[in-house]
Parts: structure tokens; sequence; C-alpha cells
């Protein structure tokens, strides 16, 4: 029996894009600099954290449990707050290219992204035609704000209760980033 060869790496087609990297650094703030996370965690399952990315203000990303770039994706600040974002990368990638200022917001609404967009327009008004580039270069389809944005509260709120972080040396848990709205 052979084993199918595994897909093409999403982290490799971002690091080899530049348009792609350069719009998930800013205003996606994923950067795929390798660091260690600011403080030692565990998930309170006991399942695998792997740190792939961070973002420009302390913030890790890690894959959760064994896999690949299908595992869920867990968000942790430099504040001792997290969120389960995404199942999957491409699933977070989207949501970095559609919306990439998601900590901003509060409602989830697509609303409230287009005004907190509005702002970060007024001062880059290329960023549309670079998510636009970005998500050519990947490959990927950019579904809608709403989408979107309800998917993350799902993940956030529902499928991320799974997914707790814990500051091992006090074994204190991390406080949701996000909660039910």
């Amino acid at each position: 029996m052979t084993v199918p060869a595994p897909g093409p790496s999403l982290i490799d087609a971002v690091r080899a894009h530049e348009d792609a990297a350069d719009y998930l650094l800013w205003p996606g703030e994923l950067s795929l600099d390798h660091y260690e996370h600011v403080e030692p965690v565990h998930l309170a399952s006991g399942a695998r954290l792997e740190v792939f990315a961070k973002d420009g203000a302390g913030g890790t990303y890690f894959f959760c449990g064994e896999g690949g770039e299908e595992r869920p994706v867990l968000y942790a600040d430099s504040e001792g707050g997290a969120a389960l974002l995404a199942v999957g990368l491409p699933e977070l990638l989207r949501l970095l290219l559609v919306v990439p200022w998601w900590r901003d917001c509060r409602e989830f609404t697509a609303e409230e992204s287009r005004e907190i967009a509005a702002d970060y327009l007024e001062d880059e008004p290329g960023l549309d035609a670079g998510r636009v580039a970005a998500a050519a270069a990947l490959g990927i389809e950019l579904p809608t704000e709403t989408e979107v944005l309800t998917r993350l509260r799902e993940r956030a709120t529902v499928t991320g209760r799974d997914y707790r972080l814990i500051f091992t040396p006090e074994g204190t848990e991390y406080r949701p980033l996000i909660v039910g709205v």
C-alpha cells in the first residue's frame, strides 16, 4: 500500500510569495519567524502544542495536537489571553486575509469590521489590492466577512472550550480572548 505524498505546505507557500508574506505580516500580524512563547504553557488536555508563528505584539500561534497544517490553531497573546482561532492553517489564513483586525472586533459583525477596516484603509489604501494578491498567490478563495467572523466566534466560544491554555508554573488558565456575543 502506498501512502500519498503530503500536499503542498501553506507555510512554505507564504514564505515563497513575498506579497502573501508581506500582507500576512501587516496587517495580518503573522510572522513565521520562530520564537518561543513568552512563558511556559501547555494545553489542559495534555495535547501537543507547537509554536509556528508570532505576531508583532508578542502573541503566539500554536498548532494543537498531532499532524500537520490541518491541526487546530490556538492564539495566545502576551497578556494572558487565548482563543482557538481556526481548525487548520487555511482557515487561519482566510481569517487574517479577510479580517486582519479581528482583535479589534467586539461584536463580530461585518458592519463593525467594515468600520474598523475604514481606519486601516484611510492610512493604507492599497490593503484591498494586497489582500487580493496574497490570496491569489496562495490559491485561497476569500469568504465574506460575515462567514469569517461567524466561524471565528464559533471556533473560539464552542470548539475552543476543549483548547484551554494553562500557564504551567502556576497551573492557571489563560482567560478567553473571545467570549460569546
